[in-house]
């Protein structure tokens, strides 16, 4: 019996033991020349050992993959050679878009994940298909959570070939070393891979990352060992000039004019760890428009960043404090400001520079500064905007962070538009274990406004625990009345706010279904300035079924409680009686979505219906998003919202409507075309934005954005007549040039 009790425990000892070993890749030193032409026929190809331990994450974990991946790397002084071998037969094979960045769901691809400190929180990912089209980006945050912890914009010059046979296709990269950052004399790297298989629907990796796990966690990533250790890079220095003429006319105050601007950005790697970006003159008119979006809520909606300048590098001035509520730094505050009539406009920027980047392993460093112009006839003044982030690693994957935010008039002005100056101090510490079981944050921000003293701070806190069956998160935080970030996203302030959540994870032993979740959120908010009393509540109840073949279905049910201090327009139309100030209500809703966005399908769909109690009356909405591609050319697409608001008759009662049909063209690896049409009757406002981008050069482009907005105004048993508001053309030119 002890001998039997001896062998059952040295058994599953090894188990467990080979369970948590990591994978190793290693990566063979070559002095010849490497052809890139996606045909692996160097000897070195054939010297060097490579991997093809893949397995099926998504949607049977630990199958064998149905299209099985090899990879081999070599490295010189100057390069890293990936030589890819995928097994698949090539009437197989989907490209959604010719476009660089593709869509990852809907084309066959395969990345490597690059962790160059080994830190398990940052990383650079390098992907391409069959046909040779590149996607890179940025991960950080440790890459959870999935979808929302990376960088699209991170661009480097490499070069990728393919070649594709009846059953299998090779393709073959060359990366710049000097792409990354790392130290000099390194000799391991943590190393990952994910590949996607769009005619299965599935998900291919090489490292291994639990099934109850996001596959973009850094976590769980092997290692990737050099045979000589390598040599510090040249450091690279990037400037992008662009020129950009301009014809426009704002039809409202009888302003037409032509215009031609030029200014550029320049990057610098200083010892290979950091990255120190220059930018003079700033023109975002090739950025993509912001979405249109129906507001029913008392507070002002933050849109996501698209200015690259700013995106890059973004998660170490971006994540401080919590971002629903009270977030110190939100970039679209800088070179962005309102009218005199609390309207958004664009106050230009003049010059700036981020310096970004590893001082160590364990010590990170950020720091924006932006001089922005004045605007007499808007009373805005012109300000020096300053952000340092300071981030020190602890434990195996935690930090420590501490921000500075200073927002600083430059000179007296006669108007008093805002403070001279604000300024927020803070510290986050935030909690990632080793398995990614744990995950937290615990933040404090004091700010500093003229004429204001006390009641000044921001502190919350939240922590999250995620097994495979039980998920369950615990948090609060308080603002106070006088806490102030000016170049940050608050919410609204002087409160106090709790939001737990409990969930539980099954997964079933079924061909079609791979795990269902039901989920309680209660989440509530208590006035600090007034006695504590209650604001709001919502009990938030959810249950969610994703199948295997990537179909999503969920409905929830909120039950909710409201107190008005002021008095609210629910449709923001304005066409009766607002609910009164100092009432309360209570009200319930349901809602069930249904949604294929997570499929390969050329077909893509999300419906969402909304139905219930709204305040003191009724409201249903229904959205739902259509897209269709014609593989690889072309992708249309539509959004549709609508709200209709009924109140008792004294007050407002609205039927909302938001129509934004989308069209992209990929004619080529480097032609594309896109145009969207946006039409809210809340907002009043038809737009239309056209964009062609023809990339000339490697990262280099010419644009020619074409934007009209229309006032458009009910009349005539509710149809609209457009009046034209402004419309605008502008050519511009970028290049890159690397020295």
């Amino acid at each position: 019996m002890k001998k039997f009790l001896f062998v059952f425990l040295f058994l599953i000892s090894i188990s467990l033991t080979s369970q948590n070993l990591k994978k190793e890749l290693f990566v063979k030193y070559t002095e010849n020349e490497i052809i890139i032409d996606g045909v692996l026929n160097e000897t070195d190809w054939d010297l060097t050992k490579g991997v093809d331990d893949f397995y099926e994450y998504r949607p049977n974990y630990n199958n064998k993959p149905k299209s099985p991946a090899i990879i081999k790397i070599l490295n010189d002084d100057k390069f890293l050679y990936i030589g890819i071998k995928i097994l698949v037969n090539k009437n197989d094979l989907r490209a959604g878009s010719l476009k660089r960045d593709f869509d990852a769901t809907v084309s066959d691809f395969i990345a490597l994940v690059f962790d160059t400190f080994s830190d398990a929180t940052n990383a650079f990912v390098v992907g391409s298909n069959h046909l040779g089209i590149q996607r890179d980006l940025l991960l950080f945050n440790g890459g959870v959570p999935v979808g929302k912890s990376y960088d699209m914009t991170w661009n480097i010059k490499w070069t990728s070939k393919s070649f594709i046979a009846d059953d299998y296709y090779t393709t073959e990269w060359k990366i710049p070393l000097s792409s990354f950052r790392y130290r000099e004399g390194e000799k391991t790297w943590r190393f990952g891979s994910y590949q996607r298989d769009s005619k299965n629907t599935a998900w291919n990796m090489w490292h291994k990352v639990p099934e109850d796990q996001d596959f973009s966690d850094m976590a769980f990533l092997g290692d990737m060992i050099f045979e000589k250790p390598l040599k510090k890079s040249k450091s690279k220095k990037t400037f992008i000039p662009y020129i950009n003429g301009i014809s426009a006319n704002d039809y409202e105050n009888q302003n037409k004019f032509n215009d031609f601007e030029f200014g550029g950005d320049a990057k610098f790697v200083i010892d290979n760890s950091l990255t120190l970006d220059l930018t003079i003159n700033p023109d975002f008119s090739q950025v993509e428009v912001d979405d249109q979006i129906t507001n029913l809520t008392r507070f002002e909606i933050s849109l996501p960043e698209k200015r690259q300048f700013f995106i890059e590098n973004s998660d170490l001035f971006s994540s401080f404090g919590d971002r629903g509520d009270s977030n110190p730094f939100f970039s679209r505050r800088i070179g962005i400001a309102k009218d005199l009539d609390g309207n958004n406009i664009q106050n230009k920027i003049i010059a700036g520079l981020r310096l970004s980047g590893k001082i160590n392993n364990d010590f990170r460093i950020g720091l924006i500064n932006m001089l922005t112009e004045e605007d007499l006839d808007n009373n805005i003044a012109s300000n020096n905007n300053t952000i340092l982030a300071l981030q020190h690693k602890v434990f195996n994957r935690s930090n420590i962070s501490f921000l500075f935010i200073n927002r600083e008039s430059i000179k007296d002005y006669d108007f008093e538009s805002e403070n001279p100056f604000n300024r927020v101090i803070g510290i986050d510490y935030n909690l990632a274990s080793s398995d990614s079981k744990w995950e937290g944050k615990y933040y404090f921000h004091k700010s500093i406004t003229p004429n204001l003293d006390g009641d000044d701070i921001s502190a919350g806190f939240r922590t999250n625990y995620n097994s495979r069956n039980i998920n369950f998160k615990v948090g609060a935080l308080y603002i106070g009345d006088n806490f102030n970030s000016d170049l940050g996203y608050i919410k609204r302030k002087s409160i106090y706010k709790i939001d737990p959540r409990i969930g539980y994870t099954f997964w079933p032993e079924n061909k079609k279904i791979l795990n269902h979740q039901i989920e309680v959120a209660p989440f509530i908010t208590w006035m600090s300035n007034s006695n504590n009393q209650l604001s709001d509540y919502f009990i938030f109840t959810k249950w969610d079924m994703e199948f295997k073949s990537g179909i999503n279905f969920n409905v929830s049910l909120r039950n909710q409680y409201t107190y008005l201090l002021d008095e609210f327009d629910p449709t923001g139309i304005n066409n009766g009686n607002s609910l009164p100030a100092n009432s309360e209500y209570h009200y319930s809703n349901y809602e069930i979505e249904f949604s294929n966005y997570f499929t390969s399908n050329k077909f893509k769909y999300r419906v969402e219906q909304n139905f219930g109690e709204f305040y003191n009356g009724n409201k249903t909405s229904s959205q739902i998003s259509l897209g269709y591609r014609f593989e690889p050319i072309f992708t249309g697409s539509i959004e549709l919202n609508y709200d209709k608001v009924s109140l008792p008759e004294t007050y407002n009662s609205a039927d909302i409507f938001l129509i934004a049909p989308k069209f992209e063209f990929t004619f080529t690896k480097d032609l594309y075309w896109s145009s969207l049409i946006q039409y809210s009757n809340q907002t009043e406002n038809l737009s239309f934005n056209s964009r062609l981008q023809w990339r000339f050069a490697p990262l280099s482009d010419l644009f020619l954005v074409y934007n009209d907005n229309y006032y458009t105004e009910n009349r005539y048993n509710s149809i609209f007549i457009p009046r034209v508001k402004s419309r605008s053309i502008n050519l511009k030119l970028t290049y890159w040039i690397d020295i």
